[in-house]
């Protein structure tokens, strides 16, 4: 009887899947992690039909380049592609010379069946049938083609998607046929032809022998979302018949290869999980739920219900309930997504955003942060709207963070710049920053740019070669202060200074219009190593840091917090003269201590030590050596406002008349004390990006934050842990005081601090509705969001550039007033949004 053969016909675009098939065509979308077409050709597979034939025309190369010859799927395949649309016989007349001799089954690539078709094809023989239509019974026939048979199974009559008025059966075609080759020579080629509306007819007018085939067992067509997320839920639940991927690990429970999921981790049955993901400590996963591969999922994240397809990013705390993620799609922390949500390729979903039930996002999309989606989102850019943030470019470390994202913002920095132009780099010691530095070196030298390698250098020592050399300027990568996931990307003016906002949106520019300018290869930048960078910035601490008239040698606790300020600093303390304990002396980023909590335990042994020791004081430096934070000679931490205060109280006795700048959001108090001591004090912004500018452009004596963050301009426009915690040493030994007498000297600052969650698109009317509240009998300031005077003390109200928040700070005479204040201030800006 011969080999019998296969047709897939793959050719449809799927629209009504949109947006998954924004940009691929339906018999690729996966169930299962596997394509539709997949489980197609595995049951030809399975009943001995190894020889197939693939009819394409919508993106008929992402087909081929999926199934290659077939030998991965055990079949050999072939492909006839249609110019034009050929129709549903026309697409098969192509590939008569292969089928013309002998039987030959047809199937849709984008319907999901188990069908048995060696029962089928038996019945075919047996009735000595040229066509055999698969037909299958169905309680709702409106969407297919109805067929009724007589009691040999032989088609009498046929209609084509009717209206109740017309349905006459519940038997329905599910375009499984099976065919002798002669049925072609019924059709002239390169012709238009439909089965059902052409040759069906044409066969049952002749009185061929035509008959139906009624199916056992499972099939449906993949046509909408809804009949998607069914045939998703049908194949995870054993009701429809086909290849589960990876180890049934438990009843219900499939996991790919190299798959970790943390002991802490709820897994629900049934749940399919792909190769290569993570699922970490309280995720909860299921039921009737599937994975891709490569998905990573973070702590507390749920997932319910739902199709999340490969590479996906599931971030801290995200819900996903009875939605579907489609590919590289990155949820970040506190995001919801609803029922019946669809997420196209490669959309971002910020912090807390909220996604409504039966939302589309059509693929590239960003949703913002703490926005609220109810309608779909079909046109906008690809990328967010401001690729810089507060310190520079930021973004989930190999999630957003990537090789590739960071070779276009090495292209787009490059670009900005003159041919040649030299830059130093650098980095911190994690693995992801190694990473993203090798790509972004990479694509400076593309654009003709000469680097200079400073490999591991902290970020102070950067820039103060920077502004020493007076290169075109610096880029730092290192994780994001407080968020080890993130990665961040800064880039530096020839001052050592941040570059200017001018600058960031020429950079965004040619990021997002990918105008990347390309070298002649003869051109390309060269990479030299900075021997040099370390002993510039040992001869300039040193310069500034000499022992000033005084023979005592201090005694300290140094907490290097496992930053790269090992490779230098142990060397410059012991140069001064000072005993030094020295705590966590390895350059070991992935151990540093970066939130409260990890800060906070790292202080309360050192206290211990410094306290069992008899030290001077304890300091700890974070954030790359960026920051300090001190414990006093009895063990007692020193932080926030009390350490600011002090130091720059010691700032005001070591020098005469000292310029000193602070924040809006530094205590009033303060500003008077140092006003007393004969220090001119001006206000900047709040951040810590707004001090640096500052620092960089006026003629400044000392900045700080009450982060821990302390500038000396002189020495560099930037936060520098190890000169200020150099400086503190030697000006309480010139003042001879210990830091215990120093905090006691200090009166008590009564800030407190708050913050109300605001949309977006409600910051504007707020600010407007306190602006127009306060224009009466009260003094406003407007440095930075709006500050508020009164006799007594002040309230300052400043939206956040970066978040759905707005930030409150208060300060009184007294604690309980001062949150007093902030209550009644807080409680008056929610009740205008809510309005």
């Amino acid at each position: 009887m011969g080999e019998v053969r296969g047709v897939v016909m793959a050719g449809g675009e799927g629209s009504r899947l949109r947006p998954l098939t924004s940009h691929r065509p339906k018999p690729l979308v996966p169930v299962l992690n596997r394509p539709i077409m997949g489980h197609v050709i595995d049951l030809l597979r399975q009943h001995g039909v190894t020889d197939i034939t693939c009819t394409l025309h919508y993106l008929a190369e992402e087909i081929q380049a999926r199934f290659g010859d077939g030998s991965e799927w055990g079949v050999r395949t072939r492909y006839c592609l249609e110019p034009t649309p050929l129709g549903t016989a026309g697409s098969v007349r192509q590939a008569a010379d292969w089928l013309r001799e002998g039987t030959f089954i047809i199937a849709s690539g984008d319907a999901l069946t188990d069908c048995d078709l060696t029962a089928a094809l038996a019945f075919h023989r047996e009735k000595g049938s040229l066509v055999t239509l698969v037909l299958k019974r169905v309680p709702d026939p409106l969407e297919f083609g109805i067929v009724i048979t007589d009691d040999e199974g032989r088609i009498e009559r046929f209609l084509e998607k009717p209206g109740w008025s017309e349905v006459f059966s519940d038997t329905v075609n599910t375009g499984i046929y099976i065919m002798e080759g002669e049925v072609l020579d019924r059709m002239e080629p390169d012709r238009p032809y439909d089965w059902s509306k052409d040759i069906f007819p044409q066969l049952l007018a002749e009185g061929a022998p035509m008959y139906g085939y009624i199916m056992d067992g499972y099939w449906t067509d993949v046509g909408t979302l809804q009949q998607y997320m069914e045939a998703q839920r049908d194949a995870l639940a054993g009701a429809l018949k086909v290849v589960h991927p990876g180890e049934e690990i438990r009843p219900g429970v499939w996991v790919g290869e190299g798959t970790v999921i943390d002991p802490q981790a709820v897994i629900e049955a049934p749940v399919v999980i792909g190769r290569n993901c993570r699922l970490k400590a309280g995720v909860t996963v299921g039921p009737y739920t599937c994975l891709g591969d490569n998905v990573l999922t973070e702590e507390g994240a749920r997932i319910e219900n739902s199709v999340v397809w490969d590479a996906c990013y599931i971030g801290l705390d995200v819900e996903v309930t009875g939605a579907i993620l489609a590919h590289r799609v990155t949820a970040k922390r506190g995001a919801v997504i609803g029922e019946e949500v669809v997420v196209g390729d490669r959309c971002l979903i910020d912090v807390g955003a909220n996604l409504r039930p039966r939302v589309k996002l059509w693929p590239d999309k960003v949703v913002d942060r703490g926005s609220t989606v109810t309608m779909s989102i079909v046109q906008g850019n690809r990328w967010r709207g401001s690729l810089f943030r507060e310190l520079g470019v930021a973004g989930l470390s190999n999630i957003e963070a990537t090789p590739e994202f960071a070779t276009r913002l090495g292209l787009a920095f490059g670009s900005t710049l003159r041919e040649h132009a030299r830059i130093a780099v650098s980095r911190d010691s994690s693995r992801s920053s190694r990473m993203l530095k090798r790509s972004l070196t990479g694509a400076l030298l593309s654009s003709g740019c000469d680097v200079i390698d400073l490999h591991g250098e902290p970020l102070p020592v950067t820039r103060l070669f920077t502004a020493q050399t007076r290169i075109a300027g610096a880029v730092n990568v290192r994780k994001l202060p407080g968020n080890r996931r993130m990665s961040l990307f800064e880039f530096l003016e020839a001052d050592g200074g941040y570059v200017a906002r001018t600058q960031e949106r020429k950079i965004e520019a040619a990021f997002y219009r990918e105008e990347f300018r390309r070298i002649d290869p003869d051109e390309l930048g060269v990479v030299d190593s900075a021997s040099g960078a370390r002993e510039l910035y040992r001869r300039e601490f040193m310069e500034r840091v000499a022992p000033r008239g005084h023979n005592r040698r201090p005694k300290i606790v140094v907490d290097f917090g496992y930053s790269s300020v090992v490779s230098i600093l142990p060397n410059l303390l012991a140069e001064l003269g000072y005993e030094v304990i020295s705590l966590n002396l390895q350059n070991e980023a992935r151990l540093a201590p970066r939130s409260y909590e990890e800060i906070q335990d790292h202080l309360l042994r050192l206290g211990q030590i410094v306290g069992a020791l008899d030290s001077d004081l304890g300091i700890l430096l974070t954030h790359e050596g960026e920051r300090i934070h001190l414990v006093d000679d009895y063990g007692l931490p020193i932080t926030g406002n009390t350490l600011f205060a002090a130091m720059c109280l010691l700032v005001c006795r070591a020098e005469a008349s000292p310029k000193i700048a602070m924040s809006v959001t530094a205590p009033a108090r303060l500003e008077s004390l140092l006003a007393a001591e004969g220090a001119e004090v001006t206000r900047t912004r709040a951040t810590g990006r707004d001090l640096i500018d500052a620092a960089a452009r006026s003629p400044l004596s000392f900045l700080g934050d009450e982060s821990g963050g302390f500038i000396w301009p002189p020495f560099h426009p930037g936060f520098d842990g190890m000169f200020a915690a150099a400086q503190i040493v030697e000006m309480m030994l010139q003042a001879d005081v210990r830091l215990s007498e120093l905090i006691r000297s200090l009166p008590e600052f009564h800030l407190v601090y708050g913050q109300v969650q605001c949309p977006w698109d409600s910051k504007g009317t707020v600010m407007r509705k306190l602006a127009e509240s306060s224009r009466e009998g009260l003094s406003v300031e407007l440095t930075d969001g709006i500050k508020i005077y009164d006799d007594v003390g002040w309230v300052l109200v400043l939206p956040d550039s970066f978040e759905p928040v707005v930030h409150v700070y208060a300060e009184s005479p007294s604690i309980e007033e001062s949150q007093a204040r902030l209550d009644a201030c807080r409680t008056r800006l929610e009740s205008w949004i809510e309005a």
